[in-house]
């Protein structure tokens, strides 16, 4: 009866943990917790990105610093070509280029939409029909630039999208190269209230993320003209930002 008693007693002593202290966790569980720990930082530094991206959007509208030898615009809403149009008038820059223009906006189109301003329109403006996205309004900018010999250039883009075309043409041109920022602010649009409205939300999402894209890509390339992004982003189709001699 003793030598039971002894038995039983040496197998719970050796197949039980001692009292008061934990069993090892076992490997997945480690992994587990890895992982989640690994997705909470994640998410909390992807939030705190966000927001700090949106608190780096312009609120208001406001003339450039500095003059610039050169103006682009890229499109994407009337008020920005018009904008870009009152910058040339106002000696901002001596000659604008309209990067990404539909083919199907003639510039007669456009000097309809800007009255009183044909005379700049003639003489003063160039039109890109060739950029598909922001990667392609950057090449043109640089390709114009060099063919004029301009080394400023003022840019004029919605205030959301600023951020990422300055990632794109800081990647493109030289660093010698100056870029004047000019963002455009769109009625009914306030970053700062972004949260009660979906459509405002889903606007900064979806730049926040493509602004982080282009950030961590333009890391690794060396020059935008053979980027593979572009082609992607072209949906696979012939890269025509590249391709052609600039249509004036």
């Amino acid at each position: 009866m003793k030598a039971r008693n002894a038995d039983v007693v040496g197998w719970s002593w050796a197949g039980s943990a001692p009292a008061g202290r934990p069993p090892p966790p076992r490997p997945w569980r480690r992994l587990a917790v890895v992982l989640v720990s690994l997705g909470l930082a994640g998410a909390a530094g992807l939030g705190i990105g966000f927001l700090a991206f949106v608190a780096g959007v312009a609120r208001t509208e406001r003339q450039p610093m500095a003059r610039a030898d050169a103006i682009v615009a890229l499109t994407g809403g009337a008020q920005r070509i018009g904008d870009a149009i009152d910058l040339l008038a106002a000696g901002y820059g001596r000659r604008l280029l309209i990067t990404g223009v539909n083919e199907r906006t003639s510039r007669e189109e456009i000097a309809r939409l800007n009255p009183g301003q044909q005379h700049l329109i003639a003489c003063c403006v160039d039109l890109d029909y060739r950029a598909r996205n922001t990667i392609g309004n950057a090449i043109e900018t640089r390709r114009w630039m060099r063919e004029h010999g301009f080394r400023t250039v003022a840019v004029v883009t919605s205030n959301y999208h600023m951020p990422r075309t300055l990632v794109e043409l800081d990647h493109a041109l030289a660093e010698s190269d100056r870029v004047v920022p000019h963002p455009v602010v769109h009625d009914g649009f306030d970053p700062d209230t972004w949260w009660r409205h979906p459509s405002s939300a889903r606007l900064l999402a979806s730049e926040y993320v493509k602004f982080l894209v282009a950030w961590v890509r333009t890391r690794f390339e060396s020059d935008p003209e053979s980027s593979r992004a572009a082609i992607l982003m072209s949906r696979g189709r012939p890269v025509k930002v590249v391709a052609e001699p600039l249509m004036r």
